[in-house]
């Protein structure tokens, strides 16, 4: 039987909004469990820091790519979201439950698995590319953020930090189309990746301005988050995982599809 396609809503240009106000209302009702997921990664991240040394360029892709892989970290903060939508109880117990809930009987489900690692190569394939084209491109080597303000961003000569931007973009734009409502469709639906993954680019196509203001937010909001001492993470993360629920649910219309689990009683 062919699974059905979910149907689309086209939105306003700046309807992301409600998702952030929707989101705040999630991270105040659940904060303990939004805080660890911002303290998680902004562990993470100070790890990143730690092992990249005075290797700023390798830093530079690490960051850029985490943005890549995020969606899949924040699938526990989707169903909290989920949960709240539908007046369950919410608690680590049901982001345990999430994350494990690959494992069925009598099949397991792949499905979010196969995708967090394809993301996750996305942003390998995203940080050995721009590892490489700094260190090769670069005029002097780059060692701190000074180094790649004056010798990547600023540079006179050449067009390094462009062709960075470019490349960024190149990646950055399909993952984002490819992702942006992929990740909850598959933790709410039974639907398969490759069908999920187009919806999320039909999505997309019917809502170019909204969806591209919505990654403004995403950067902006992120870099927000890792200005002061990485530690704007811990409330950033969150209100971006579960605007990403409130995004999905707006976006589409997935009734006509099969939940992926039982709801909780």
């Amino acid at each position: 039987m062919e699974t059905p396609s979910p149907a689309l809503r086209e939105l306003d240009a700046l309807h992301s909004l409600h998702w952030l106000r929707a989101a705040w209302r999630d991270f105040t009702r659940s904060a303990s469990i939004g805080a660890a997921h911002g303290v998680v990664l902004a562990a993470f991240g100070a790890a990143l820091l730690m092992l990249a040394g005075n290797r700023f360029w390798l830093l530079a892709g690490a960051f850029s790519g985490f943005l890549l892989v995020a969606p899949v970290l924040a699938v526990g903060l989707y169903a909290v979201s989920r949960a709240l939508e539908r007046g369950e109880p919410v608690g680590f117990g049901l982001v345990l439950r999430t994350w494990l809930s690959w494992r069925g009987r009598p099949h397991h489900d792949w499905r979010l698995v196969r995708f967090g690692l394809l993301l996750a190569l996305a942003g390998t394939g995203w940080v050995m590319t721009s590892a490489s084209l700094i260190t090769l491109f670069a005029p002097a080597p780059v060692s701190s953020p000074l180094d790649f303000l004056r010798h990547v961003v600023l540079a006179r000569e050449g067009f390094l930090f462009e062709a960075w931007l470019a490349l960024g973009g190149v990646l950055a734009a399909p993952v984002f189309a490819s992702s942006v409502i992929t990740l909850p469709l598959l933790l709410d639906r039974r639907i398969g990746v490759l069908d999920a993954v187009l919806t999320s680019w039909r999505a997309v196509l019917a809502n170019p301005v909204p969806l591209a203001v919505w990654a403004a937010l995403i950067m902006g909001l992120t870099v927000l988050g890792l200005a002061p001492l990485l530690l704007g993470l811990i409330v950033i993360v969150p209100l971006l995982g579960h605007a990403s629920w409130h995004a999905y649910r707006d976006l589409v219309d997935a009734s006509d599809l099969p939940p992926r689990e039982r709801r909780a009683q």
